[in-house]
Order: structure tokens, then C-alpha cells, then sequence
């Protein structure tokens, strides 16, 4: 056995440069699956410790306005361990430092509680500052994202209207709530333009005239995690309470906006993790067998020469499995190192956007444990060829060299066409015919990185596609102001008035349940005016839509949930209002980026709801030169509750997109390079170990050391060649599999994929295959002729 292991190591030494570019690939794989696994673990843990401190609750419940007698009454609900009734409204607030008012959503906050430190629902952290407090200033928290974003510290005052009327807010600490990890008013999060302020609960009912009344509600159940038929029955009791005050339904935790978002960023990452990885791995198995098959190949006299002097084959067999288990290993360690170090990387990007009270990176035992299961099965897989060859090999047999590859005419040469092909051109073809298998296999693996590099770029162009979308095609306006309530439509001639406002468009967007047969879903119903120009509704596949007369047309979405197709009829519920409860017939079904959405004629929809003409909300073109004036005139607007700046809102949204989307592209480009250069560089060393002795014999006869280079690197640039046009397809399928995996109830994101992409990853995987050549080509340069001919002697 001491002589086994010592011809183990000087294998290892012989092999160094295909052991680490093996080992490479596996510490790729490892690092992405324990790094990205841990850093969901790590998030996951953070999640539900801040939700469980901070007692977030199960259910959340939105109305328009409902009294504080039902209380009782909901308390009562069965199932309802504990309920708390609060007031939520949104206002502009103006800021030093921007042009455009943002909005700000003020939620109440009870003092009392807060002094005596009694736990609540949906409890608050506070992470600088102090807490506010009764009397005649009007102190609040904010949270802590905003205020980062906007530059805020406690001491700061700032204005706002509330219910039309100017206060002064005094800002004197920051906090973080499980309600808010990300804060958004339906939309992407945008801290810039969108902060959560809590104030006194008291003067928050004063100000909006809700004495004796709230306008949300939050219930934390007595089981953690009741049956479906159980919450179903508790959350029909409560939307049967509070139907007659105007209300969208009950929430459970995993529907809440911010709760769903942070769900999402959760199933993307543990996809991310799984697949790219399971590739690398699979990459390494590849590599491994042909280089264990090579050294099989490489050393049968001294197979024969151990089994002769009485080595079992199982100690041989074993040998042969502990060369590849320890380049397995090397790859696994360095791996591990190395995902800690991915791990804590990403783990500080998404706590930027993540606020809990505690984010902590840790890798569990049983991560550990899987990867080094993964690791050591797809080393033993990738060596079992080799191993089984070397178990059937007899002395007899051994001791002689092997037989020459049959001859085998390939498709050139079998139609007559071999004497049109120059010769270095016919014997790389030759090389791939009588390697079928390898060649399938380098080009299998070539276009596996191609569709990696892809697969990680394309999030660019999607976002890229997203924006012209959402920001140059749907939403053509440069502003969008939303009404504290309904208006009358002639609010647009007072719109037309303002500062720089060259055309307004007034729309109508109401909360609906929508039903079909068994199937119903919540969903956005959105009236447009006829011949609507700033906001419009976009089919990705189609093009703009004309809203018609009569009837709805629904999102892909929304009619996939429901099961409806054009021309069949369904139920409209009006969440709001009269809550009125009318059929129609959809017209039409179009593929929209975000959002389960319907949409309508302004007039039609009128109609439907039975309560006259009224607006929520307005587009409007406005001269640049004259957004000071207009924006001024904006902030003294008490109806004007919220407003999103089409310029600002874009601005944040590529930030934060491009920065996360870069690092996370370049990540995967490494990794794609790193996976072209171990295919490459082993392929072309298996082949020349293997064709040594010929391309010396050809030196010898008068060949140039380029010409050799040519017959030898041919085949792999051959292959290369043809893996390209491969991997761009795989590319996309990749690409297109990640999204479906990927996808949500909320999410239609077409795969783009723009040609600067395709041509990118190709050069990329080009280049790393170029280096692995001319790493190999000076190993040809530096063949000693002499030595390389007696091998055979």
C-alpha cells in the first residue's frame, strides 16, 4: 500500500495543472451551492426571528372605514388570538433636498404601548433616535430605508399635508418593521420615493377625522400554522364583518405585499443555487472521467506489473479512486473556503435591501455534509469507466501495447469527398469520428458554459426590457398623481392648469374580486379614456391595445388564475364603494409584464359601478423647464395624495437593478470562463497524451511545431466552433427554464435576450478557450522527440 501511495502522489504532481483545473470546476460548484444556500438559510433564519420578535401578524385586512364598536366582534372571531385595529393614510411630504413632493405613508402608532413597552402586533425596532412622544409637536419614526436613501437624522423637520393641512414633522428616530422589510405602495420598492412614518396614534385620528374608527386591522391566530380549511373559515368570518365598510379582503402573512416580495427573493435564490451548481458538478464528472480513462490508458504496464507481483484489483481499483477522490476533495476544501467568502458578499447585498433586527451568516453541519456527498458521488461516477477498465484488465493483456484504433470512414470520406479536403482538415475530422463520445461531451460541456455566461448577462436585458415597457411604452406621461379620493372628471381641466402641464389624461382604477365558476382572484380594474395616450396598455407580443367599447380586457395572468378565455362571460366584484356585483364579457386577453390586472373603458366602467363618473388618478405631460413651477404647485394640492416622477422612479429602479443584476452577471461570467478553460485545456491535454507519439513522429519527419500544433488543436477548435451556435440555444432554454422556475403569481416576464448578449458570452467562452490552446501548444513546443519515440520502442 506504501507504494500505491506514493505513486498516488507523484500522479497528483505529474497532473498538477489538469488537477486544478479540475478542482476549479468543483470549487465552483461547491462555493455557489453551500454559498448561495447559506446565505438563504441565513436570510430565512433572519426572517422568521424578526417576524416571530416582533410578532408579525398572520392576517391583514384593509378598509375604507369601519368603527371601533366591531372590535368585540372580530376578537370573537374563531380562531383569533389577538387583534389590533390601527389607521393607515398616505400623504406628500416635501423634502429639502428634491423637487418632486414624495409620498409618505403616516401610520399610527400607540404611545402608550410604547412607553410601557406592552407587545403589539407588527412591533417596531428602533434603531437610532428616540421614541416619539405626546404634545403639542408632532414627533414620528421612519423607517430606516428611507431615511438612508433621503439622508434623514433625527432633529430634521419637514412639511407635509395632512387631509389638507400643512404640518411639521419632527423626525427623531428611525426604525424597522416586519410590516415594511420592503416598503412599497403596491409597486417596486423605492425607498427614494416611498418612506413609512408612524406617529401618534391619537393626533393621526384627529387629523383625518377618524375618531372611534380604523381603517386596517391586523389578527394574530391562535395556531401557527392551522389547517387550510380552518383559515379559510376564520378569514371568511372576518371579510363577512367588514364587507359592508369597503374592503379587498383579508391578507394572509405569505400575501402581504412586503412579506410576498421578500418570499420571492427566497424561491429565486434556492433555484439559483440548485441549478448552476448541479451544472459544475455535472461539468466535473465529465472531466473526470475522460482524465481517469487517460491515466488508465497511460499506465497499463505498470497495472499489469502490480497485478503480476499479487495487488488485487480492488486495491488497484481503489488507487485509481483515491487519485480522483482527492481531486475532488482539493476542489471541495477550497470550495467551502471560498463560499464563505461568496456567501458573506451576497449576503451584504441583500442586506441592504432586507432589514431585520439581526442578519448573521452561518453555514449548518448538514450543508456541509450534502456537499461533501455531492462532491465525493460525482467523483466516484466520473472514475467508475476508468475503475471498471481497470478491474477487467488483465496482466496478459496489459503487458501489451494496446491495439490501434480501427480505421472508420466518416461521412467526408464515405461520399467521395475526402481528396477536396486538405489533409489537416481530414484527419481532425477523422479524430472526432473515431471519438464520438468524447467529442459529444466537449461539446456538450463548451456550450454548458456558453449558456451559463447567458444565462447570467440576460438579466440585463430583461431589465433593460422591463424599463422601455413599463416607462416608455405603458406609462408615456412624465407624472402620475393619485387623489386622496374620486373625483369628478373635470378635475383635468384644473390639471390642464397647472404649471407646465402640456396634456392630462384622467383613468379610474377600482379593486376587484373577480369570479369564474369556482375560480376567483383579486385583481386591479382599470378604466381608461378613449383614445388614452400617456398611459396605455401594452400586449409584449402585440403591441398597443385599443380599449373597446364594451367588456374587459384581462392580463395573461389573470385569465390563466381564472381559467377564462375571450368571448366567455365573468363576475366583477367591487371591492370598494357600493360594492356592486356585475357580469361581463372579456374581449380580449393581452401579455403584461407585472401585476394581475383588467382593464376597461373610463365610460364602461362608469356604467358598471353604478356610482357616476369619477377619477382616481392622472397622467400628465409636463414641460422640463417648468417642473419647479408645477411641482410647486403640486405640494399646496391638498387632493393630490401621492405622486410617482416618472424620472426619479426610473433613475432608482437602474440603480438598484443594474448594481445587483452586475454583480450577480459578472459572478456567473467567471464561473463561465473558469468552466471553458477546464474543458478546453483537459480535452486538449487527454488528446495530446494520447496522440504524443504520432505528432512526434511527424516532427521528426519535417513538420513544423505549427503545423503539429494545427493537427492537434483542430479537432477541440472544431469543436468549439460548433458548441458555440449550441450553447446560444441552450442559452436560452436555460434562461427561459430559470424564469419558469423562478415565476410568481404576479410575474410575466418575457425571455429577452438582446444579440450584443449572444455575442459577448461567445467571445468570452472563445477567449477562455484561445488560453487553454496556447497553455497546451507550448507543452508541443517543448515535446522531447527523442524520449516521446521510445516509448513505444
Amino acid at each position: 500500500m506504501r507504494a500505491l501511495n506514493t505513486k498516488l502522489w507523484r500522479d497528483l504532481r505529474r497532473l498538477w495543472p489538469q488537477v486544478l483545473t479540475i478542482a476549479l470546476v468543483v470549487t465552483i460548484g461547491v462555493a455557489g451551492f453551500v454559498g448561495m444556500f447559506s446565505v438563504h438559510a441565513s436570510l430565512q433564519n433572519a426572517r422568521d426571528n424578526f417576524y416571530r420578535d416582533n410578532r408579525m401578524a398572520d392576517l391583514f385586512i384593509r378598509v375604507q372605514r369601519a368603527p371601533l364598536q366591531l372590535q368585540a366582534r372580530l376578537q370573537a372571531v374563531p380562531g383569533v388570538a389577538d387583534i389590533q385595529l390601527n389607521v393607515v393614510h398616505d400623504a406628500q411630504l416635501a423634502l429639502p433636498d428634491a423637487q418632486a413632493p414624495v409620498t409618505a405613508r403616516f401610520v399610527g402608532l400607540d404611545l402608550a404601548r410604547v412607553q410601557a413597552q406592552s407587545q403589539g402586533l407588527n412591533t417596531l425596532s428602533l434603531r437610532s433616535g428616540r421614541w416619539p412622544e405626546p404634545g403639542r409637536m408632532l414627533e414620528a419614526v421612519v423607517n430606516e430605508r428611507f431615511a438612508q436613501a433621503r439622508q434623514l437624522q433625527p432633529g430634521d423637520r419637514l412639511q407635509t399635508l395632512l387631509n389638507g393641512q400643512l404640518q411639521t414633522i419632527h423626525l427623531v428616530g428611525t426604525v424597522i418593521s416586519p410590516e415594511y422589510v420592503f416598503a412599497s405602495r403596491g409597486g417596486a420598492p423605492d425607498d427614494k420615493s416611498f418612506g413609512v412614518w408612524w406617529i401618534d396614534h391619537q393626533r393621526m385620528a384627529q387629523l383625518f377625522d377618524m375618531q372611534g374608527a380604523f381603517n386596517q386591522a391586523f389578527f394574530r391566530l391562535h395556531e401557527r400554522a392551522p389547517s387550510p380549511a380552518t383559515l379559510a373559515q376564520t378569514m371568511a368570518h372576518i371579510d363577512a364583518l367588514l364587507a359592508p365598510y369597503g374592503t379587498r379582503g383579508t391578507v394572509r402573512q405569505d400575501q402581504q405585499i412586503s412579506a410576498r416580495i421578500v418570499n420571492n427573493e427566497l424561491s429565486q435564490m434556492q433555484v439559483m443555487g440548485t441549478v448552476l451548481p448541479a451544472i459544475f458538478l455535472a461539468v466535473s464528472v465529465f472531466i473526470l472521467n475522460g482524465v481517469m480513462g487517460r491515466q488508465v490508458a497511460t499506465q497499463r504496464h505498470p497495472i499489469a506489473a502490480l497485478k503480476a507481483l499479487g495487488y488485487p484489483d480492488r486495491r488497484i481499483a481503489w488507487h485509481y479512486m483515491g487519485l480522483a477522490l482527492s481531486i475532488a476533495g482539493l476542489g471541495l476544501l477550497v470550495g467551502l473556503a471560498l463560499s464563505q467568502w461568496i456567501g458573506r458578499a451576497m449576503l451584504g447585498l441583500y442586506g441592504e435591501s432586507f432589514r431585520f433586527a439581526h442578519l448573521d451568516y452561518a453555514t449548518t453541519p448538514w450543508l456541509v455534509m450534502a456537499s461533501v456527498l455531492l462532491v465525493m458521488t460525482a467523483a466516484a461516477a466520473g472514475t467508475w469507466r476508468a475503475i471498471d477498465a481497470v478491474m477487467r484488465l488483465r496482466p496478459a493483456v496489459a503487458m501489451q501495447a494496446p491495439l490501434p484504433a480501427q480505421p472508420r470512414h466518416n461521412l467526408i470520406e464515405s461520399m467521395g469527398l475526402g481528396r477536396h479536403v486538405r489533409t489537416a482538415s481530414l484527419m481532425a475530422v477523422r479524430q472526432i469520428s473515431h471519438n464520438p463520445w468524447r467529442a459529444l461531451f466537449t461539446v456538450t460541456g463548451i456550450a454548458l458554459a456558453v449558456a451559463l455566461q447567458i444565462s447570467g448577462a440576460f438579466w440585463l436585458d430583461a431589465v433593460a426590457h422591463i424599463m422601455d415597457v413599463q416607462y416608455r411604452q405603458v406609462q408615456r406621461g412624465d407624472v402620475v398623481v393619485y387623489f386622496q379620493h374620486e373625483l369628478n372628471p373635470s378635475v383635468q381641466q384644473d390639471l390642464q392648469r397647472l404649471p407646465g402641464v402640456l396634456h392630462a389624461e384622467t383613468q379610474r382604477a377600482a379593486s376587484v374580486r373577480l369570479h369564474k365558476g369556482s375560480q376567483n382572484d383579486e385583481g386591479m380594474l382599470l378604466g381608461l379614456a378613449p383614445g388614452a395616450r400617456l398611459t396605455r396598455v401594452i400586449d409584449t407580443e402585440q403591441g398597443p391595445v385599443s380599449m373597446p367599447p364594451q367588456g374587459l380586457v384581462l392580463s395573461a395572468l389573470l385569465a390563466q388564475t381564472l381559467g377564462v378565455h375571450a368571448g366567455e362571460r365573468i363576475e366583477v366584484e367591487f371591492l370598494t364603494g357600493r360594492q356592486e356585483r356585475a357580469t361581463v364579457e372579456v374581449v380580449g386577453i393581452v401579455r403584461t409584464l407585472i401585476g394581475k390586472q383588467a382593464f376597461m373603458d373610463l365610460h364602461a366602467l362608469h356604467r358598471l359601478t353604478r356610482e357616476g363618473a369619477g377619477v382616481s388618478e392622472a397622467s400628465l405631460q409636463v414641460d422640463p423647464m417648468a417642473m419647479p413651477a408645477f411641482w410647486q404647485a403640486v405640494r399646496g394640492a391638498p387632493v393630490i395624495v401621492a405622486v410617482l416622477d416618472k424620472a426619479s422612479s426610473l433613475a432608482g429602479f437602474q440603480e438598484t437593478t443594474s448594481r445587483n443584476m452586475g454583480v450577480f452577471s459578472t459572478i456567473l461570467t467567471l464561473f463561465a470562463v473558469a468552466m471553458a478553460v477546464g474543458i478546453v485545456y483537459n480535452a486538449a491535454r487527454i488528446s495530446l497524451s494520447e496522440r504524443a507519439w504520432e505528432l512526434a513522429s511527424l516532427r521528426v519527419l519535417g513538420m513544423t511545431r505549427a503545423e503539429v500544433s494545427v493537427l492537434l488543436l483542430g479537432p477541440l477548435a472544431a469543436e468549439l466552433l460548433l458548441a458555440l451556435p449550441l450553447g446560444a440555444a441552450g442559452g436560452w432554454a436555460l434562461a427561459s427554464w430559470l424564469m419558469q422556475l423562478m415565476s410568481s403569481d404576479n410575474i410575466d416576464f418575457p425571455v429577452v435576450i438582446a444579440p450584443p448578449t449572444y455575442g459577448w458570452a461567445a467571445l468570452i467562452v472563445l477567449a477562455a478557450g484561445l488560453l487553454s490552446a496556447l497553455l497546451v501548444r507550448r507543452q508541443v513546443d517543448q515535446l522531447d522527440l527523442v524520449a516521446v519515440l521510445k516509448v513505444r520502442e
